[in-house]
């Protein structure tokens, strides 16, 4: 008996659309993810790994819609194909069964180090472009997430003991952003 195809497929924001990332490959069901490849914490993710059985199919239009690193990349692939899972990344075509010979596992390796290269020389231009912004005095950064009362709101609902991760939830914010804001409350600046 043949197992399922399974896809998924992962944008960074919530206005992206995941529509071509696998379009026109046949799938039985498909988890998608609205998060950051660089974020391990996806749920649709974790949803597709514990659904998935031996003789499934993982299919992924590209290494870096699974992970932004080589770590993380190796480790969900090892994951799956530990379940006796496939993996198979569309544009790379590429499969792995973690039965793969060396050649695989060379290419694993390799082609996700360029991902990976490619999203590092991605973020050093844009913190190039923000320097040059910022000299020329067009870059204002991110507005706040929460204004001025919201944010009084929050350090208090911290200081009478409500978990930050609850609150991180509440506010619809990151618990880096919780912390940042009560680093700008202690004399820090908020990024």
């Amino acid at each position: 008996m043949t197992g399922q195809r399974v896809g998924y497929v992962r944008v960074s924001t919530l206005d992206q659309n995941t529509v071509r990332q696998l379009d026109g490959v046949n799938v039985d069901r498909v988890f998608e993810d609205k998060a950051s490849g660089k974020d391990l914490n996806r749920p649709e993710l974790e949803e597709l790994i514990k659904f998935v059985r031996d003789g499934d199919t993982v299919l992924v239009h590209s290494m870096d819609r699974l992970a932004r690193n080589l770590e993380d990349l190796r480790s969900i692939v090892r994951r799956l194909t530990e379940k006796k899972v496939r993996v198979e990344f569309m544009k790379e075509q590429l499969s792995f069964t973690g039965e793969d010979n060396a050649m695989a596992n060379l290419l694993l390796n390799v082609m996700g180090a360029f991902a990976e290269f490619e999203r590092s020389l991605i973020l050093e231009r844009q913190r190039e472009g923000i320097a040059l912004a910022k000299k020329r005095g067009v870059y204002r950064g991110r507005s706040p997430s929460l204004d001025a009362a919201r944010a009084a709101e929050l350090r208090e609902k911290v200081a009478a003991g409500v978990p930050k991760a609850v609150l991180a939830r509440q506010y619809g914010i990151s618990r880096e952003t919780v912390y940042a804001y009560l680093r700008a409350e202690a004399g820090t600046t908020l990024r």
